[in-house]
């Protein structure tokens, strides 16, 4: 058969992609190609690329929410060429997110007697950096009334060694003095005996972490609050509380509503949480908080045209989709309180049981049992003969498509190795169960091993950044 330019155009459609000039080649990879693919032969071939990444659902470093349903997922598609900060042209979008920051103030229990404000960010880095901006210049104001030299010396941050690595780019970015409280082996966080003498005239605010990315525990959050109120009594320099809730601050008013750290306790100021963790939300939407709008300083709001008016914005990033907000209000519409608490409960459940079966292998000492954040971290009991480590262990683990971090605990306890496993909504029971007989077998194999892979004192990071 003869074919014409149309016939053949037509001929190209139905080739077979594995049959393809395209696949018969390696395209350029560091420079774009000279003549366009076929969108089919395109998506396969970047498809194919990440063929050996590993399933996302057995990916248990990351706290990251790998499932969403069908619905949710088709309305996140559909709403993808949405801009977030365009709020004139899609004010419904604007709306719902308004919408979110009322339902999360409620969950914290913003009091009706103040004026709460809040945004949403893309994860909770931002809305660390925006927490943490707002602390600085509510220091700055305050110092400058009193009289403070402000260039005497850096401003500082206290927090605990757990801290997430953001802290710390907030420092640098802002020229903040980090001043870390290390976490010991008995309370596993913010040391609240010491945290106190780390606090002076220029410290702009105490972050407390709620569900420490190490090992998931929480800070004693009402404890820290009673400690700055005495603080606060004795000193003209008043300090307030950031609490970090990136990881618990979606996932304890549903199991713990009766623990108090948020806006109940008066030195509270600001909250923020990421909505792509235990907001149960694809990547890329954070929230951030503050209990009333003297906490944060009008410098840092801006205003953009809504609906012929105007609406503040403090956002650092500009233009981004909108699909993860109204992903966030689908959970929020499709969930409730008690679907939010169910999958909250199911998940430290498996956590627990996770919890149990690895004590009982007689290999592990147990660093969080998950009865805070689902969160399970152990670390090897001593064994002189043992020849393997916890790094072994994960490319074992690695075999069955689990992947399990390995790596040293915060400063003063960076000697320690532990391998952590986040538990998250799409991790069932019969997962578990898996989990389970694949870490069997694993210490099976390890344990009549004649030859492993890393020095038995190795200490490193294992795919860690989290």
């Amino acid at each position: 058969m003869i074919y014409g330019r149309k016939n053949r155009e037509k001929a190209a459609c139905i080739e077979p992609i594995f049959g393809s000039q395209n696949e018969d080649q390696d395209l350029p990879k560091y420079r774009l190609a000279q003549h366009t693919v076929a969108p089919r032969i395109a998506y396969q071939m970047v498809k194919d690329e990440l063929l050996d990444e590993g399933t996302s659902r057995l990916n248990l470093a990351t706290f990251c929410q790998t499932y969403m349903e069908p619905e949710a997922a088709q309305l996140m598609a559909d709403t993808l060429d949405k801009n977030a900060i365009d709020k004139s042209e899609y004010p419904r979008t604007a709306e719902l997110e308004n919408r979110c920051v009322n339902m999360i103030a409620d969950l914290w229990h913003a009091s009706g007697k103040e004026k709460f404000m809040g945004t949403s960010t893309i994860g909770s880095s931002e809305a660390c950096m925006l927490g943490g901006m707002a602390m600085k210049f509510h220091w700055r104001h305050r110092a400058q009334k009193a009289g403070l030299d402000l260039t005497k010396r850096k401003p500082n941050l206290v927090i605990s060694s757990g801290y997430q690595v953001c802290w710390e780019k907030f420092c640098v970015y802002w020229d903040i003095e980090l001043r870390e409280v290390p976490i010991g082996s008995k309370h596993m966080s913010l040391d609240l005996d010491s945290v106190m003498d780390y606090v002076d005239e220029y410290t702009i605010g105490i972050v407390g972490i709620l569900g420490i990315t190490y090992t998931g525990m929480y800070d004693d959050i009402q404890r820290l609050n009673k400690l700055v109120e005495a603080y606060n009594k004795r000193n003209d320099h008043q300090v307030y509380i950031h609490v970090d809730a990136a990881s618990g601050g979606l996932f304890t008013p549903f199991v713990d509503p009766d623990r108090v750290w948020d806006f109940r306790l008066d030195n509270v100021v600001s909250i923020n949480t990421s909505g792509h963790k235990y907001g149960l939300v694809y990547p890329g939407v954070g929230w951030v908080l503050w209990r009333d709008e003297q906490y944060l300083p009008k410098e840092l709001i801006f205003n953009v045209s809504y609906l012929g008016g105007e609406l503040p914005t403090m956002a650092i990033n500009f233009s981004h989709s909108a699909s993860q907000i109204i992903g966030q209000y689908y959970n929020f519409v499709r969930y409730g309180f008690e679907g939010y608490r169910a999958i909250h409960q199911r998940t430290r459940d498996v956590a627990r049981y996770l919890s149990q079966a690895i004590r009982q292998t007689g290999d592990f000492d147990i660093v969080a049992d998950g009865s805070a954040l689902p969160i399970v971290c152990y670390q090897l009991k001593h064994a002189p003969k043992r020849e393997w480590t916890l790094y072994d262990l994960s490319d074992r683990l690695l075999m069955k498509g689990w992947q399990v971090p390995a790596y040293p605990l915060p400063k003063n306890l960076d000697q320690e190795v532990v391998h952590r496993i986040v538990v998250r909504g799409d991790l069932g029971m019969s997962m578990a169960h898996n989990f389970v007989q694949d870490l069997q077998e694993a210490l099976t194999t390890l344990n009549n091993a004649h030859l492993v892979f890393h020095q038995k004192h190795t200490v490193t990071r294992y795919g860690f950044t989290h």
